[in-house]
């Protein structure tokens, strides 16, 4: 979806994190700086998108995979529909709680990918902790 052919996988505690914070800005950038380029992409005469958030800080509203199951977590389906039905600021709030969401279970599903253990997934969740919300922003 993003464009790249390689899979990419995280592997350690790290190395998540910085997949983390590279989606979390992708998607903080679409809803802060780009979001006229965002609410013009959630097309409501369109199928179910999804906002999804990349580790190299971009972000895009496409279709939601087709493979199942998926190989990540899909984010929130049905971003388009919500702009009709609610008011602009409204809207984004839901994103972003929906997106802050989906960061999470991205991050821990390479975590459980991979076997993290305990103290693994409470230095993960810590470092992950320490940063304001999608929603904070």
């Amino acid at each position: 979806m993003d464009g790249s052919s390689a899979p990419y996988n995280p592997q350690t505690v790290e190395e998540v994190f910085k997949d983390f914070k590279g989606r979390r800005a992708g998607l903080i950038k679409a809803l802060t700086h780009d979001v006229e380029d965002f609410y013009q992409q959630c097309d409501p005469d369109k199928e179910n998108l999804c906002l999804y958030g990349f580790p190299n800080e971009r972000w895009e509203v496409n279709l939601p995979t087709e493979e199942v199951p998926p190989e990540l977590p899909e984010p929130a389906l049905g971003i388009n529909f919500a702009r009709m039905e609610c008011k602009r600021k409204i809207g984004y709030l839901w994103f972003a709680v929906h997106s802050d969401a989906w960061l999470i279970s991205v991050a821990f599903y390479f975590g459980a990918r991979f076997g993290f253990d305990r103290a693994e997934r409470k230095r993960l969740f810590d470092m992950i902790n320490d940063l304001p919300t999608v929603l904070k922003l």
